[in-house]
C-alpha cells in the first residue's frame, strides 16, 4: 500500500485503488508518482494477471490537481505504463471521472462504469486542451464523439461513454458487469494475454512515440498562459472565467 494508493489481490487480480479522497482523486504530482509505482510492481508480479485501478468516494479521478499538478511528462509516462504493461488494466469507475482521469480510462484495456457515473472533457473550460490525454483516446474512440465533447465540455452519461468508445460496458451493478471479464482473464493464458496486449496496442503506442513530445509541450504552453491562469483562478473561486459570454 502506497499512499495515495491502496493494493490488494485476490485470485491473480491486483486491485489499485484510487484514495486521495481530499482533492477528488485529481492527478498530484504524489498521486501520478505512487500510481507509477504500484503499477511498476504489477507489471513484474508474476501472480498478477491483470489489474483492475478503482477508487474511494463519489469521484474516480477529477483531472489534473491545479493545486499541485503532475509535470506534463510524468502524466505522459504514467499513461503509456497503463498501455504497455504487459497485463490487462481494467478501469472500475463508480463515480464522476473528468478531464485528466478520461485519459487513464482511454489508456485501459477494458473499462467499464456504473451508470451513476459521468464524464466530461473540462479542459476548454479552464482554458486549456485535452492534449496529452489525447494520446491514448484519439486512436480508440469515436472521432465525431470526441470533438463534440472535448470543444464544449459538456457532460456525458455513462450510456453515451459507451457509445463514444470512452467505455467497454457499463451497468446498474459495475461489479456485475466485471464479473465476466475477471473470469476471462483469469482463464487466459498469462504470456498469451501479454501478447495479445501487444497487438491491441501497438497503433496507441506508435501515438505515443509519435507525438508525446508535442503535446507535452503544448500542455505546458497552455497551462503557462493567461488565459489558463484566468480560468484556474475562476475555478477555484467557483466563478465564471472573463472570456464566458452571458
Amino acid at each position: 500500500m502506497t499512499g495515495l494508493v491502496a493494493a490488494a489481490h485476490d485470485r491473480g487480480i491486483t486491485t489499485l485503488t484510487l484514495d486521495s479522497p481530499g482533492n477528488r482523486n485529481a492527478l498530484s504530482a504524489a498521486l501520478v508518482g505512487d500510481l507509477t509505482a504500484a503499477l511498476t510492481r504489477c507489471g513484474t508480479d508474476p501472480g498478477t494477471r491483470a489489474v483492475v485501478l478503482t477508487h474511494t468516494g463519489t469521484t474516480f479521478c477529477a483531472g489534473a490537481d491545479l493545486r499541485d499538478p503532475p509535470p506534463p511528462e510524468a502524466l505522459v509516462g504514467l499513461l503509456r505504463q497503463i498501455v504497455a504493461l504487459p497485463r490487462p488494466v481494467v478501469a472500475r469507475v463508480t463515480g464522476h471521472v473528468r478531464a485528466g482521469g478520461l485519459g487513464l480510462l482511454g489508456a485501459c484495456d477494458i473499462a467499464a462504469a456504473s451508470t451513476e457515473a459521468t464524464f466530461a472533457f473540462t479542459e476548454v473550460r479552464i482554458g486549456v486542451a485535452p492534449a496529452v490525454i489525447s494520446l491514448p483516446l484519439l486512436p480508440r474512440t469515436d472521432p465525431r464523439a470526441l470533438a463534440r465533447y472535448c470543444l464544449t465540455g459538456e457532460r456525458l452519461d455513462a450510456a453515451e461513454a459507451v457509445r463514444a468508445g470512452l467505455l467497454t460496458a457499463a451497468g446498474e451493478d459495475v461489479d456485475t458487469v466485471l464479473a465476466p471479464v475477471l473470469d476471462g482473464l483469469r482463464r487466459a493464458a498469462p504470456q498469451a494475454l501479454a501478447e495479445t496486449k501487444r497487438l491491441l496496442t501497438a497503433p496507441v503506442l506508435e501515438a505515443f512515440d509519435r507525438d508525446a513530445a508535442g503535446l507535452t509541450a503544448l500542455s505546458a504552453r497552455l497551462f503557462a498562459s493567461p488565459q489558463a491562469r484566468e480560468g484556474m483562478t475562476a475555478f477555484l473561486e467557483r466563478r465564471d472565467p472573463a472570456w464566458v459570454v452571458g
